[in-house]
């Protein structure tokens, strides 16, 4: 049993509040995560105190900024364990970092007859992308079959990956299926055939102890606001070999070394990619969301993440007539369907009672058509849920059976 949920919700303001009548009860944090007292206090300590550009003046206010920025780069390279804070880019988050590899290096290594391996249980974030670099290059796209449970086998991964394949692309951790996908292994294959390794990390940056120099990947992508940092900053790691390889996509001001009229020269990474004013406050702010959850211990939130998505895999399969997608095993969620109700009538019906559940696609449309369905519902935990939180919403589709049982 874990309590971690009951002493960190107070720490979060949105959470003390009363949605249509009933406490919240907010289980969508594999969308956005919710932001506690400490992220909001340095994104508004910083306006208040250190806003101004960095890189560009002198004076005072543009040293503590620029100081400010840059602390946040070696506190994101030391919780992702990267091995030069140059391997640290900012982004707006995990679609741009994958848009970033995807358009700078895959573009300038594909050819006709390559091949970018992923799996059919990709975010549209991670397979858009390799679908316009394999009609951009000639490429072509290969998928590693799921099992029957939606998981993958490091068999079928050495069936798929070959001597021509360039890339391989994977989510971490399903936003669907809440499977942990092998990251090392795969890679180790991919890297036996001369292929790059790309990461989604989107729902595992949460949820687990993140250290790329073991995964041995080549690129990893995640986003602030899904780790109590704010919206609109992400990061991208690259390993510096393959970061200076890559042009930049974006051209203006900071991405500079020197301009001519015809002819312009770039920096090294990571500057050569964070052209024009960057995301000042949003770096503050993951950095203050990085200390959050350094404060707390990464492998305590997985163990109390674990325990309450156990819990209500548990729970929620006493349920007649609702179906759970994925393994058993699985990290910060569960997504299910009930039987002849539409996902987002659940969703609809439970919010009356106070309760946010995602409902929808989930920006996987090709694993929805694998799943042999139009949409699912997903509750996602985080370390401010409870036990309560899942009785509460086992109590809620408890009454929703029986609401449409009552009218069907």
């Amino acid at each position: 049993m874990s309590s971690l949920g009951a002493d960190i919700r107070e720490q979060f303001p949105i959470l003390h509040q009363e949605v249509n009548g009933h406490p919240l009860v907010y289980l969508d944090s594999g969308a956005s995560s919710q932001k506690p007292i400490a992220v909001i206090e340095a994104i508004k300590y910083y306006y208040e105190h250190d806003h101004a550009n960095v890189h560009r003046g002198v004076h005072t206010l543009g040293s503590r900024a620029t100081d400010a920025y840059e602390e946040a780069r070696d506190k994101v390279a030391a919780f992702l364990n990267a091995k030069r804070r140059e391997e640290i880019v900012f982004t707006r988050g995990t679609t741009t970092a994958i848009n970033l590899v995807a358009s700078s290096y895959a573009r300038s290594v594909c050819g006709e007859g390559d091949e970018i391996v992923l799996t059919p249980m990709e975010h549209h974030s991670n397979l858009i992308p390799w679908q316009q670099v394999a009609k951009a290059t000639g490429a072509t796209l290969k998928y590693i079959p799921l099992q029957q449970d939606g998981t993958i086998s490091l068999s079928d991964v050495e069936a798929t990956v070959t001597d021509r394949t360039k890339i391989v692309a994977m989510t971490y951790v399903s936003n669907v299926l809440g499977v942990t996908n092998p990251i090392r292994e795969v890679a180790a294959i991919a890297h036996r055939h001369g292929a790059r390794m790309v990461v989604d990390g989107a729902q595992s940056t949460p949820h687990l102890k993140v250290d790329v120099q073991e995964l041995d990947c080549d690129f990893y992508a995640f986003s602030g606001h899904k780790m109590c940092g704010p919206t609109g900053i992400g990061a991208l790691y690259g390993k510096m070999e393959l970061l200076e390889k890559m042009e930049p996509i974006e051209f203006g001001g900071e991405m500079i070394d020197r301009v001519d009229l015809f002819e312009s020269t770039f920096k090294d990474p990571p500057e050569r990619f964070e052209g024009g004013t960057p995301i000042i406050a949003g770096a503050v702010g993951l950095g203050a969301a990085i200390d959050f959850l350094n404060g707390i211990g990464m492998d305590r939130i997985r163990a109390h993440d674990a325990h309450l998505t156990q819990l209500a895999y548990e729970q929620l399969s006493e349920i007649e007539g609702l179906t759970i997608y994925g393994p058993r095993d699985r990290t910060g969620l569960v997504t299910f369907n009930m039987k002849d109700i539409h996902a987002h009538d659940v969703a609809t019906v439970i919010d009356q009672e106070g309760i946010a559940i995602r409902a929808g696609h989930h920006c996987c449309q090709p694993l929805m058509k694998w799943l042999n369905v139009n949409a699912t519902a997903r509750a996602s935990f985080y370390l401010y849920n409870t036990e309560d939180d899942v009785a509460k919403l086992v109590t809620a589709l408890r009454n929703t059976e029986r609401f449409f049982n009552s009218i069907g």
